[in-house]
């Protein structure tokens, strides 16, 4: 648990509403706070939380967001593949974008790429924009993600032969460098 406390986590409040359930005696309010955090390196989480106040339902969303976090293969700052995200009526495409691209995307999936740590990406929006739907398709598409080695050893091909845009080639070139150097990364 120390380990955690210890993590710097951004978070950012995406909507808040206030929400009633009606009862015998009439209607009881509470809020409902739609949180995302995320550390800036490849981990990002989003939840819901309730309560009777605002500042306890976004705190509520925000440890239950730490409690499950996505980690994200990223080449460079970008995506390693196009790929789509699925939730009800909901559809999210992530397209890798060259350096210097910027974060192309609505303000819901924008936060959320954006505490990923992904810095150059396009992406739209297909059906309907509800920011529970959005933010959850959006995690969908991040959980498909799979690096360049990834896929190599799934196809059980070179990393080489693997067809890879040349705008993203030099990421690769340059991780492909840095895990050479060190053979922890390799799981020796």
């Amino acid at each position: 648990m120390e380990l955690r406390e210890r993590e710097k986590f951004e978070e950012r409040t995406i909507e808040v509403r206030r929400v009633s359930r009606v009862m015998e005696g009439g209607k009881r309010m509470s809020f409902r706070a739609l949180v995302v955090v995320g550390d800036g390196h490849g981990r990002v989480g989003a939840a819901i939380g309730k309560a009777l106040g605002v500042p306890e339902a976004v705190r509520k969303a925000a440890e239950r967001a730490k409690r499950n976090l996505v980690t994200v293969p990223m080449l460079g700052d970008t995506v390693p593949h196009e790929v789509w995200g699925r939730m009800k009526a909901t559809r999210v495409l992530l397209k890798p974008a060259a350096p210097g691209t910027g974060v192309i995307a609505s303000g819901t999936v924008r936060a959320v790429l954006e505490l990923a740590g992904i810095r150059n990406i396009l992406t739209k929006v297909y059906g309907s924009r509800n920011p529970i739907n959005v933010v959850q398709a959006t995690l969908d598409a991040l959980r498909q993600l799979r690096s360049p080695q990834e896929i190599a050893q799934m196809r059980g091909k070179p990393l080489q032969n693997l067809p890879i845009p040349r705008k993203l080639r030099r990421w690769l070139e340059r991780d492909a460098s840095a895990s050479a150097a060190s053979p922890s990364d390799l799981g020796a």
